[in-house]
């Protein structure tokens, strides 16, 4: 996973599989879900991020990593 913010476009993104090809794309009020060909998540991109959160998006960042048995 990468988390990457363009403050010169306010641009927030969070990258979950990044040797996937997106071949869809869906925006909703701003937020845009990259899908692959399986309909899996690729990425979401937060357009405004600033205006929408903080100034700077990637001060949040409040990363918690948990590791035990997947969910079915």
């Amino acid at each position: 996973m990468r988390i990457e913010y363009d403050p010169e476009y306010d641009l927030l993104n969070i990258e979950f599989i990044s040797e996937e090809a997106i071949t869809e794309s869906a925006e909703f009020d701003g937020v845009i879900i990259d899908y692959s060909k399986d309909r899996r998540i690729v990425a979401i991109e937060i357009l405004d991020a600033g205006k929408r959160t903080t100034k700077n998006p990637l001060d949040l960042i409040n990363l918690t990593i948990m590791k035990g048995k997947a969910v079915a």
